[in-house]
């Protein structure tokens, strides 16, 4: 089973992360068409009005290159950490080595917070309806390299969505797979965690 999961390049993560940063920057009309119009003509007047003040000032646009850098930088960090924790923990499923919880719970807290940021920048927010808690439910106990096999396919899934991939991609269909895929990978790195927590001691 743990055959099935492959290493996820570095290499091809930092060409991904360019492909982010075009979509990034597209991604404010993309929840339109998932019914969230009334929220981008909010976020357009109050962009306009912001711009109204800085007439005259002549540094609005200086700050949103800086802005727009800072935040490219915040997402290529999380994207690549994510990557490599991805391929940290397909070498321990590929091992026959006992599974190391202090590791478990190291990894999956940090991938936790990385893809709850991510959340936040791609603005892919918390669906309304989780399709991981019935899964969830069988998350119980001692963690075990089933859990971490299901962790890392719901990473690449996300990774490997054509949102992700192809820069200036809307797609309302892949934009809510690309927004289920990343909460759950929020959701079963914090329930591995969780269990991992319990058994480092």
């Amino acid at each position: 089973m743990a055959s099935r999961i492959v290493k996820v390049p570095v290499r091809m993560g930092a060409s991904i992360l360019l492909l982010i940063g075009s979509w990034l920057l597209l991604s404010v009309h993309a929840p339109a068409q998932v019914g969230n119009a009334a929220k981008i003509r909010m976020q357009e007047m109050d962009k306009r009005e912001l711009q109204l003040r800085d007439v005259g000032r002549g540094n609005h646009k200086e700050t949103d290159s800086k802005l727009a850098r800072a935040i490219m930088d915040q997402v290529n960090e999380d994207f690549q950490r994510l990557l490599r924790l991805h391929n940290e923990i397909v070498r321990v499923i590929a091992g026959d080595d006992s599974l190391n919880y202090r590791f478990i719970s190291d990894a999956t807290s940090e991938i936790k917070k990385r893809a709850t940021r991510l959340q936040s920048t791609l603005e892919l927010r918390k669906p309304e309806i989780s399709e991981t808690q019935r899964e969830m439910r069988d998350l119980e106990g001692i963690p075990t390299k089933d859990d971490l096999i299901m962790l890392c396919r719901r990473i690449e899934s996300f990774i490997q969505n054509p949102i992700i991939e192809t820069p200036g991609t809307v797609d309302a269909r892949q934009l809510e797979k690309a927004r289920r895929d990343l909460q759950s990978v929020v959701e079963v790195s914090g329930a591995i965690k969780k269990r991992a927590e319990k058994q480092k001691h």
